[in-house]
């Protein structure tokens, strides 16, 4: 049934009933809910969860769950392998991990464990990568794709030469002409790759060379660039970006946004046999909230037929086709875990509810973009439900959610007596805007994080990294107590 709104949780007055799935890794146990086999109230109820948690935990905490992660990677290789196979396509599809999504130490080490190539697009993503490739994490045979501004004599640029020392699939991605000069200068050979003019809802070159756009380059510049590049001893142009957008539902919409980008890679190609890899970008949609309805595969295979046909008609191989996956990696694996501290009838048909932490400070795209989360209590799922606001702690009118004119209703039970509920899909861009391990808003510490992992042997293991004292806090903002 299609909804009116973002369905954000529980729509009704009624309990949820026993055994209730809210999507793939959500469901009910006992009146409770569970991430998987994890019962998330007993964190705080008492009895432990499992080795490494013999104890209760503090509330707030963040629970970063590993496994989605992998998972997410390999469906994806799977929905791409198969679309592969049934076009008949002649080209690989490449994987990619976007690090801005979430740039945490255990997030990279997963992805690249689940076999992901790495997209960077800072001076410190580079000091990351290095650090992974240190500790042989990150294979020689990965692929590192450099994307952001990186001008000449800047860190970044830098950065990404030095990279090149201890690492040979470094590929700089050329945003503007004047970035070519610092690889032109290398006393390394690098692999190339140009960034189009693409970002948007447009279906002619003409239509994204004419747009406002501070990304990537115009077709005349992406032949001059080219043809630099060709001239170079040590540069080879070996990868095409085409980036058109984020979080896309309309499966139409998103190739044909791409076509403009794929005819003129085709043509590219004619005069440059180098070239080898589309890189559709990201844009990946992924379930925010839970009546999120997206078919992959009916992506993919469209997507793959019009590059087979489109090489094709210009007599030119297929590539290799890159996809830079952020959101879509991260976003599900993620959650913020609160208790209600008290709720406030005011008189009112949908009393608050206010949490132990601040919303806005936690998910930044709530309260800026209007960005809709799941929420859901952990406990008391057996009970009565009302129709309710939630309100941080921060004395501040955004604190709150579901975000200022959303129409999205939000029920949570009636018995608020050691209640305690989730936000889930958390995982992708709140932590990084909000400032990871940095002051908040209303000079809140930062919670204490729960990091769940699987062993060799498949058994559920946790590590458990401390939340911000106050003395870290103060220290933050210049406080040097003695």
């Amino acid at each position: 049934m299609a909804h009116p709104h973002p369905v954000v949780g529980w729509e009704s007055t009624d309990p949820v009933p026993e055994g209730t799935h809210f999507n793939s890794y959500l469901n009910v146990k006992n009146g409770r809910l569970h991430l998987e086999d994890l019962d998330l109230a007993r964190l705080f109820l008492g009895g432990g969860h499992g080795p490494g948690l013999g104890r209760t935990l503090p509330s707030p905490l963040e629970i970063v769950y590993l496994p989605i992660i992998s998972r997410q990677i390999e469906f994806m290789n799977a929905v791409f392998a198969e679309a592969i196979k049934e076009v008949e396509y002649n080209g690989r599809f490449i994987y990619t991990y976007a690090s801005k999504a979430n740039a945490a130490e255990e997030i990279i080490r997963t992805t690249l464990a689940a076999g992901a190539h790495h997209e960077m697009s800072s001076t410190v993503d580079v000091d990351i990568a290095r650090h992974m490739i240190r500790r042989g994490l990150l294979p020689p045979d990965r692929l590192i794709v450099c994307n952001g501004f990186k001008a000449n004599g800047s860190h970044y640029a830098d950065n990404i030469l030095r990279l090149r020392d201890v690492h040979e699939n470094v590929i700089p991605v050329i945003e503007d002409l004047g970035e070519i000069a610092p690889f032109l200068n290398s006393r390394h050979r690098f692999d190339v790759g140009l960034r189009q003019k693409s970002y948007g809802p447009h279906t002619s070159v003409s239509e994204m060379d004419a747009a406002n756009s501070r990304f990537g380059l115009d077709s005349h510049s992406m032949w001059k660039a080219a043809d630099y590049i060709a001239a170079a001893p040590n540069l080879t142009l070996t990868l095409f970006h085409n980036m058109v957008g984020s979080q896309l539902t309309d499966k139409t919409a998103f190739v044909d946004y791409l076509k403009p980008g794929i005819e003129l890679y085709a043509q590219l190609r004619q005069r440059h046999p180098s070239l080898s890899i589309f890189d559709f970008g990201g844009g990946m949609p992924v379930a925010m909230t839970l009546n999120f309805d997206f078919d992959y595969a009916a992506l993919a295979r469209p997507l793959l037929t019009t590059l087979k046909e489109t090489c094709a008609r210009y007599n030119v191989p297929e590539p290799d086709v890159m996809g830079e996956f952020g959101r879509y990696t991260t976003s599900e694996h993620g959650a913020h875990l609160f208790k209600i501290i008290t709720a406030k009838d005011n008189d009112s048909d949908t009393p608050w509810y206010i949490i132990d932490g601040s919303i806005m400070s936690s998910f930044p795209d709530s309260w800026a973009l209007g960005e809709h989360f799941i929420v859901l209590p952990l406990n008391h799922l057996d009970q009565p439900f009302q129709r309710v606001q939630l309100g941080g702690i921060t004395c501040d009118s955004d604190d709150i959610y579901p975000p200022k004119k959303s129409e999205a209703p939000l029920y949570l039970p009636v018995e608020t007596d050691n209640l305690y509920i989730g936000f889930f899909s958390v995982g992708a861009y709140q932590e990084m805007l909000g400032g990871v391990r940095g002051s908040k808003h209303c000079v809140l510490p930062e919670a204490m994080e729960l990091v769940v992992y699987k062993d060799g042997n498949g058994r559920t293991q946790f590590d458990l990294l401390p939340g911000q004292t106050t003395a870290d806090v103060l220290h933050n903002l210049g406080y040097h107590l003695t």
